[in-house]
C-alpha cells in the first residue's frame, strides 16, 4: 500500500506538487500522466524517500516515509526498485553483475545470488547475455538490465520513470510486456509516462498531474 496524505514539496518560492492524496494498493497497475514538469518524477522521488516533503505524509507499507530515521531507509529501499530513463548501469560491471548489485547489498549468500541473477536474466530475457557488458547492448536491452536490477531483491514496489522514453515503438512495447508480467507476479507498479498508446491501451487507473496537482485520477482510464 501506497499513501499520499496531503503531500506538498516546494523549493523555496517554487512549489513542485500541491496537496497531493492518493492510494494504491498492493499489486495495482498505476500509471502517472502529465506534461513534463508537471510533478511526475517528484511523487516518485517522494515514495522512496529520495526527497522528503514539505508537509504532509508519505506511506509505504507500515513505514511513514518522511518520519523514518536513516538508519530504517535502507528498509524502505529494499520494498521499491526504481528504474530510470537513463538506466543508471554500471559500464565496467557485466550484465549479471550489474542486477547482482541489489542482491549484493542485502547480504545474500553467493549461491543465492547466483540463482536469482538466473530468475532475473531469464524474467527480462537476457540470459544469454549475461556476460555482456552494458556498451555492447541496445537500449532495450539496457533497459531491461535496469528493470531486472529493480526487482532482484526483495522489491515490492516498481517505480518506472519514463522507461520507454527513449526506445523506439516496438522496443517501447517489449519493455511493457516485462513490466506488465512483474506486475501480474504481485508487485505494485508506478509508470511515468508520455506514451499515449501504451496508457490508452493498457487502460490501468490514471492519475494525471497538472502544475504540481492532481486533476484527474481515474480507473481503467486512457491519457486524456
Amino acid at each position: 500500500m501506497i499513501l499520499f496524505d496531503n503531500v506538498s514539496k516546494r523549493y523555496g518560492k517554487s512549489t513542485a506538487v500541491e496537496d497531493i492524496n492518493f492510494k494504491i494498493d498492493k499489486g495495482e497497475f498505476v500509471f502517472l500522466v502529465g506534461s513534463s514538469g508537471a510533478g511526475k518524477t517528484t511523487i516518485l522521488r517522494l515514495i522512496d524517500r529520495e526527497l522528503l516533503p514539505s508537509s504532509g505524509s508519505v506511506f509505504v507499507s507500515d513505514l511513514e516515509v518522511n518520519k523514518l530515521p536513516k538508519s530504517r531507509v535502507p528498509f524502505l529501499r529494499r520494498k521499491v526498485g526504481f528504474v530510470f530513463q537513463d538506466f543508471k548501469l554500471l559500464n565496467d560491471r557485466t550484465v549479471a553483475e550489474n542486477v547482482a548489485v541489489s542482491l549484493e547489498i542485502l547480504d545474500r549468500q553467493s549461491a543465492d545470488i547466483d540463482k536469482r541473477i538466473r530468475e532475473v536474466l531469464n524474467i527480462v530475457l537476457l540470459t544469454e547475455k549475461a556476460n555482456f557488458f552494458p556498451k555492447q547492448l541496445s537500449l532495450g536491452e539496457q533497459q531491461r538490465v535496469a528493470i531486472g536490477r529493480a526487482v532482484a531483491g526483495e522489491t515490492e514496489i516498481l517505480l518506472a520513470d519514463e522507461p520507454t522514453g527513449n526506445l523506439d515503438p516496438k522496443t517501447s512495447w517489449d519493455i511493457l510486456k516485462i513490466i506488465t508480467e512483474i506486475n501480474k507476479q504481485g508487485k505494485t507498479v508506478i509508470m511515468a509516462s508520455h506514451n499515449v498508446d501504451i496508457v490508452n491501451s493498457m487502460k490501468k487507473r490514471v492519475i494525471e498531474i497538472s502544475k504540481g496537482k492532481i486533476i484527474r485520477d481515474q480507473k481503467k482510464s486512457k491519457y486524456s
